[in-house]
């Protein structure tokens, strides 16, 4: 049998994003989160197929829209990443949202304004569309909270670290320089994959958290590595770790948000002011605290990032049965 899947690919400040707007599995009408499950559980072979190699690679990234399940949200989404289903990603929304304007596939009930339903909770959103294209999106995100301050960890090979645990739709090991680590100069990316990795394993049994308001969101499966931006636009520089080797082209829009909170929960940052974060191709995003919110029983931030992505084709993607890597393959 052969499988098709119509998809709009595009990158968002530099990171691929892959929509997928046909071919993907039906759902039953539950909440995305719900819907999330039961694709990790029947449905992971299109997740992996689009994903992995050979049509995808060790950065991909993509998302499956369906109709919404909260009247306040316009549609849903799901998030496929070659490191799995995650419940949130911001260069995601950014592309999917830029391209599923773009081609005409939502029509949102307030123009210039969409409302999504992610498994990390409802999402909004306003771009800007002077005409034929979008030029600009602004992602409202979820609530973020510094989960945990000045963690010791001892990496393997480099000593011990000093780290923040902040969550931005997804949990962040957020890493600043100091005396074992002196930045990101000089680091190559098989370098900042290799130092992840380990901080991320030797993480895991000191520091593993749970959402307060969601016990399926845990665990610390990213890394943030700051240092100081190389462009005078910027206000911080960060080189984001996910999966198992990948690291993100474009700032990082849950990574940013994660910042945001680490900085406000670390009292260097306040209501209504904003941070530059500058990606390791030198594009940005500009992060702003919108307010303060209770996460739990952690103090925390409704964080915005702004960035901007460009649809790069249509892709019609075949995954036949008789390929016998149809379902995808990773080189470890």
């Amino acid at each position: 049998m052969r499988h098709s899947f119509f998809c709009i690919d595009s990158h968002t400040c530099g990171n691929p994003v892959r929509l997928v707007a046909g071919g993907g599995p039906l759902l039953p009408h539950l909440p995305i989160a719900e819907r999330r499950e039961i694709f990790v559980r029947d449905h992971d072979w299109i997740r992996k197929a689009l994903m992995y190699e050979p049509r995808g690679h060790d950065i991909m990234s993509g998302a499956i829209i369906y109709p919404a399940y909260r009247e306040d949200c316009d549609f849903a989404v799901i998030f496929i990443e070659v490191s799995g289903c995650l419940p949130m990603c911001g260069a995601g929304t950014i592309g999917l949202v830029t391209a599923a304007i773009e081609e005409g596939l939502v029509r949102p009930r307030i123009p210039g304004k969409l409302s999504i339903e992610t498994p990390a909770g409802r999402v909004d959103i306003d771009y800007d569309k002077p005409g034929e294209f979008v030029e600009a999106v602004r992602m409202f995100n979820v609530a973020s909270y510094l989960h945990a301050a000045d963690v010791e960890v001892d990496v393997p090979g480099f000593g011990t670290l000093t780290i923040d645990v902040a969550y931005g739709g997804n949990y962040y090991a957020v890493v600043e320089p100091q005396r074992n680590w002196p930045g990101l100069d000089g680091m190559s990316s098989d370098d900042i994959v290799d130092i992840s990795r380990k901080l991320r394993d030797a993480l895991e049994p000191i520091c593993n958290p749970v959402h307060p308001e969601d016990e399926r969101i845990r665990g610390v499966h990213h890394a943030l590595w700051c240092d100081a931006p190389t462009s005078d636009k910027a206000d911080g520089r960060g080189a984001v770790f996910y999966g198992d080797k990948a690291i993100d082209r474009s700032p990082g829009g849950t990574g940013t948000s994660a910042r945001l909170a680490q900085l406000h929960g670390k009292g260097r940052l306040k209501v209504g002011d904003t941070f530059r974060q500058e990606s390791l191709i030198g594009t940005i995003f500009e992060g702003r605290i919108e307010s303060e919110v209770e996460v739990g029983d952690f103090r925390g931030i409704r964080p915005s990032v702004g960035g901007w992505a460009r649809i790069i084709g249509h892709n019609t993607i075949f995954v036949d049965d008789r390929d016998p890597l149809a379902y995808g393959f990773q080189i470890k």
